[in-house]
This record gives C-alpha cells, structure tokens and sequence, in this order.
C-alpha cells in the first residue's frame, strides 16, 4: 500500500495516509472532513536495491582492510596513504 501525503482543503491540515489501489483517500484526521487532496511527495534517495553500493561496515579501502582495523583511516581511505 503507498503512503501518500494529503491536505484537508476544509481546514488545511496536512497528514500522511495508507490507501490501497483504488480507495479514496481517508476523512481528514483532524477534522473528519472528506474534502482531501494527495500532495506531491519528495522521492526517496533509496532504492530498495541492496545496499552494496553505500558505505557501510564492511566495506574496505585500498588496503584490503575493513574501516575498523586498526592502520584503516575508513572507506576509500587508503589506509591513511596519501
């Protein structure tokens, strides 16, 4: 079910809702109005693709070594090597 973002065109309240394909958008949460409209929402950076390609525990420098041990400035760090 997508979440879509709504505004209550009665009293200008804006909420999140649940709605499944082909419902109507729920009655205004604060208040209870019908007359709602959907908002444009901001696309999320994510994916939904595995997280392989962003940075994370496992990933390792130049070195070989994961960021955590110990000589390893972080990722893509070289090991500290200029």
């Amino acid at each position: 079910m997508p979440i879509y973002e709504m505004r209550c065109t009665a009293c200008g309240a804006e909420s999140e809702a649940l709605v499944k394909a082909g419902e109507a958008l729920p009655p205004c949460p604060a208040c209870g109005s019908t007359a709602t409209e959907k908002l444009m929402s901001a696309p999320s950076a994510l994916t939904g693709r595995a997280s392989g390609g962003l940075p994370g525990p496992g990933d390792t420098g130049c070195c070989g070594h994961t960021p955590g041990h110990a000589g390893c400035a972080g990722p893509g760090s070289c090991c500290g090597k200029a």
